[in-house]
C-alpha cells in the first residue's frame, strides 16, 4: 500500500508539472491528454498531487514565531516596517484554485455523461476530495487576504474577462463558498477511502475542516467587528468598489453571520468528536525510575507513538497522515528535527502555561509547583504533555541503534544554546520531545520513514468546545464531556472549573497572548479553553491562526514583548562554561545580559538585532498586502486606482512601502 501511494503521487506529479501557473490561461487541454481523467484511478492520481500543499507535523510553521515557540532568528512581521508590499507573487494566486477548477469542470460533466469509468462510490468520492482541496486552497486566502475572488471555472487568455473575475467577493461570502465545497466533499466522500487508508483523505476531514474554518469565520467576525478587516465595517476597502458598495450579509447581520458560523462549527465538529475517541495515554512512564524505562514506557505508550511511528494507520485519531518510503528514495526529515530541536524551542511561556496534573495553574496556592531552577524540576508534577514532550537532560534517545543514525543523539545533553553556527543550536533552552523518534535508523541526515499527522480528531473537540463557550457563554454538556476526556488523557484533574475558579488573568497575559482578545483580557473560562488548545497542538502548525482570529495580537502594538526560554540565569548556568556566556560586547555576544531577565531573551543577545527591543505589532499585519503587479494587470493603463482590486486595510498601494503609518 505504501509504496502505491508514493507512485501515484510521482505519477501525478509528471502530469501536473508541465501545466501553467497562471490563473490567465486558457484550459489545460493542450498539455492534459482528452483521454485522461476518464476512469477511477486517474481522478485518484490528479487529486493526490494537490496533496503537496497540505501541512507537515513537526516544522511548526505557524506555531514558531508565536508565544509558544521560537526560532533563532526573529520574525519580521513582528518588526513593524520590515514587512512591506511586494512588486510581485504573495497571497494572491490561483494556481491550486485553477487545478481544481479544471478537474471538476472537465469530470463532472463526464460523470454526467455517464464517461467516466470505475467503481461510482470511488468516482464520487476522488470527485468529493478535490472539492476539499478546493476549499483548503480558499481557506488558505482567507487567512491571508480575507476577501477574495470566487472563481469556479477555468478563465480564456482574455484580459477584459480576468479582470472582471478579479473582483473580492466580501470574506463572509469567501467563508459560505468554502463550507458550500465542504459539504460537496462531505456528502460525496465515503467514511473509508476507497484506497490508501488513512493515507486519503475521507468524510471525517471534510467535516473536521468544515469545523475549523467555521469556527475562524465565527471568531474573526466577532473579534474584528467594528474594524476596516469585515465586510461593512468602519473604512472596509470593499466599500470603495461599485460592486461591493451594497453588500448586505446574507443572515442579514454580522452577529447573524457569527451566529450562523458558529453554530456551522459546532455541527461538523461534532460529527468528528462522537465518532473518534481519543488514543490512549497509559502515562506509564511517570512510575518509571530510570531514564532507560522512561524512553522504553514512552516509546510503548501510544500516544507518544501516535507521534513518531512510521505507521500511524492504527491509531483512530489520526484522520489523515503521510507516508514516506525510503525504498524509493521519499524520506521525511523531521524525526532528527524533532529529536535535535535544531533552530527552535519552546518558551518559557509555553512552559509556565501548563497545569499542574491536580488541575492549578503552577501560581496557585497548593499547587505543589517547584520552579523553573532547573528542567527537571520544571517537568514535576505537571500536566503529563509537559512531562512527556519536554526535553530533560539525561534522557535515553536511542533504544534500538543503528550506523544509519548518522545524527542520532543517543542521550539528551545540555541545551545547546551556544552554538552560533549553522542550524544545531536549540535556541530557547526548552526542547521538544514530541514526535521523538527512539530509532536510530530514522535519524540519518533528513533520512527517515516516520509518519506525518496532518489531521487529528482532537481538534474536533476543541473546536466545539470553543464555538459553543463563543455562541452560548456557557459550556453544554456536550463540550464538558469533550474537556473532561483531553484532560483525563494528560494526566490532568479534570475539573476544569477548579483550574478556572484558580486562574488570574493578569498574570496569565504577561506570557501568553491568548489572554487576549481586541486588546482586552477574556474571562477565564474562554482563556483555559485557548490554554489547553495550545498543550495539546504544538507542532500541529495552529497557533498563528488562532492567534489572528482571536485578534490576539493588538496588545502588542503599543507594548514590545520579549519572547524568553529557560531560566538560565540560575542554577542551569552552570551547564555551561562562564567564559562563553558572554553578553554586552556587541555583536559577539552569545546570551542576553541577566539584568535584563533571569531568562534567556533569545532576541537581546546584541543590539543590532531589529527584534532587540521586543516584539511589536501592527494592524496591518492581520492581513497580507496584495503585490503592486496584480493591481498593475488588472488595471486602464498604470492607473491602479481603475484597477477592480481593492489593498487591504493599512497597507499602500505603492511596492516595497511598509503598512501607513511606519
Amino acid at each position: 500500500m505504501r509504496s502505491t501511494y508514493i507512485l501515484i503521487i510521482a505519477c501525478a506529479a509528471l502530469l501536473l508539472g508541465a501545466c501553467n501557473k497562471k490563473l490567465e490561461i486558457a484550459p489545460p487541454s493542450k498539455v492534459t491528454p482528452d483521454n485522461y481523467l476518464v476512469e477511477e484511478s486517474q481522478l485518484a492520481a490528479y487529486a493526490i498531487k494537490l496533496y503537496e500543499g497540505l501541512p507537515i507535523f513537526g516544522y511548526f510553521d505557524g506555531d514558531a514565531h508565536t508565544d509558544l515557540a521560537a526560532r533563532r532568528v526573529y520574525d519580521g512581521k513582528y518588526t513593524p516596517g520590515q514587512w512591506r508590499v511586494g512588486q510581485t507573487g504573495g497571497a494572491w494566486s490561483f494556481t491550486t484554485i485553477f487545478q481544481c477548477n479544471y478537474f471538476l469542470e472537465t469530470v463532472l460533466p463526464r460523470l454526467a455523461e455517464g464517461k467516466i469509468t470505475g467503481t461510482d462510490a470511488s468516482v464520487k468520492h476522488y470527485i468529493g476530495e478535490m472539492y476539499f482541496l478546493r476549499a483548503w486552497a480558499y481557506f488558505d486566502k482567507l487567512q491571508s487576504l480575507g476577501d477574495f475572488p470566487i472563481i469556479k471555472n477555468t478563465l480564456k487568455e482574455d484580459k477584459q474577462l480576468l479582470t472582471e473575475v478579479s473582483k473580492r467577493a466580501p470574506q463572509t461570502e469567501v467563508a459560505r463558498f468554502i463550507l458550500s465545497d465542504l459539504d460537496s466533499a462531505i456528502l460525496l466522500m465515503g467514511v473509508n477511502a476507497p484506497s490508501g487508508g488513512t493515507n486519503r483523505l475521507s468524510k471525517k476531514c471534510a467535516q473536521l475542516l468544515k469545523s475549523r474554518v467555521a469556527l475562524y469565520e465565527g471568531t474573526f467576525l466577532k473579534y474584528f467587528k467594528g474594524t476596516a478587516y469585515v465586510p461593512n465595517g468602519p473604512d472596509w476597502p470593499g466599500k470603495t468598489k461599485d460592486y461591493n458598495a451594497s453588500y448586505q450579509f446574507q443572515s442579514g447581520s454580522i452577529e447573524g453571520e457569527i451566529s450562523f458560523f458558529l453554530d456551522q462549527a459546532m455541527q461538523a465538529a461534532k460529527a468528528v468528536a462522537d465518532a473518534v475517541p481519543l488514543v490512549t495515554n497509559s502515562m506509564t512512564e511517570r512510575l518509571q525510575t530510570t531514564n532507560q524505562a522512561f524512553a522504553e514506557a514512552s516509546e510503548a505508550n501510544p500516544y507518544c507513538r501516535m507521534f513518531s511511528a512510521t505507521d500511524l494507520s492504527p491509531y483512530s485519531e489520526v484522520l489523515l497522515w503521510r507516508d514516506y518510503d525510503l525504498g524509493l528514495g521519499v524520506s521525511n526529515g523531521i524525526a532528527n528535527n524533532v529529536q535535535a530541536a535544531h533552530n527552535w524551542g519552546f518558551t518559557r511561556g509555553y512552559v509556565d502555561n501548563f497545569l499542574m496534573a491536580n488541575g492549578l495553574p503552577i501560581y496557585a496556592p497548593g499547587s505543589g509547583y517547584e520552579g523553573d531552577d532547573s528542567i527537571h524540576v520544571a517537568r514535576r508534577g505537571r500536566d503529563g504533555r509537559l512531562w512527556l514532550f519536554l526535553a530533560q537532560p539525561g534522557q535515553i534517545n536511542i533504544l534500538k541503534p543503528s550506523s544509519l543514525g548518522t545524527h542520532a543523539t543517543p542521550v539528551v545533553g545540555y541545551p545547546d544554546i551556544l552554538n552560533l553556527i549553522g542550524n544545531h543550536d536549540q535556541v530557547t533552552g526548552y526542547m521538544s520531545r514530541k514526535g521523538n523518534v527512539y530509532d536510530g535508523a530514522q535519524l540519518g541526515n533528513g533520512k527517515g520513514d516516520v509518519g506525518s499527522i496532518v489531521y487529528r480528531a482532537v481538534e474536533a473537540y476543541f473546536n466545539y468546545m470553543e464555538a459553543c463557550y463563543e455562541k452560548n457563554g456557557a459550556l453544554n454538556g456536550t463540550a464538558t464531556a469533550y474537556w473532561q476526556a483531553i484532560r483525563r488523557r494528560a494526566g490532568v484533574d479534570p475539573d476544569f472549573q477548579k483550574t478556572i475558579d484558580a486562574t488570574e488573568m493578569p498574570r496569565e497575559a504577561l506570557n501568553n497572548w491568548a489572554a487576549y482578545s481586541a486588546g482586552t483580557m477574556v474571562d477565564r473560562t474562554l482563556y483555559n479553553i485557548r490554554r489547553e488548545r495550545g498543550c495539546e497542538l504544538i507542532g500541529e502548525g495552529l497557533r498563528y491562526m488562532d492567534l489572528r482570529r482571536w485578534r490576539a495580537l493588538d496588545q502588542l502594538i503599543n507594548t514590545p514583548y520579549h519572547v524568553e526560554g529557560f531560566r538560565l540565569w540560575g542554577p542551569m548556568k552552570s551547564w555551561y562554561k562562564a567564559s562563553a556566556l558572554t553578553y554586552n560586547i556587541g555583536d559577539k555576544s552569545t546570551v542576553s545580559d541577566p539584568a535584563l531577565s533571569p531568562y534567556l531573551r533569545i532576541y537581546q543577545k546584541t543590539k543590532s538585532v531589529l527584534a532587540y527591543n521586543g516584539y511589536r505589532w501592527a494592524m496591518a499585519h492581520y492581513y497580507s498586502p496584495i503585490a503592486m503587479q496584480h493591481f498593475l494587470i488588472t488595471s486602464e493603463g498604470n492607473d491602479v486606482s481603475t484597477s477592480p482590486i481593492y489593498q487591504n486595510p493599512g497597507w499602500p498601494v505603492e511596492a516595497n512601502r511598509p503598512p501607513l503609518g511606519y
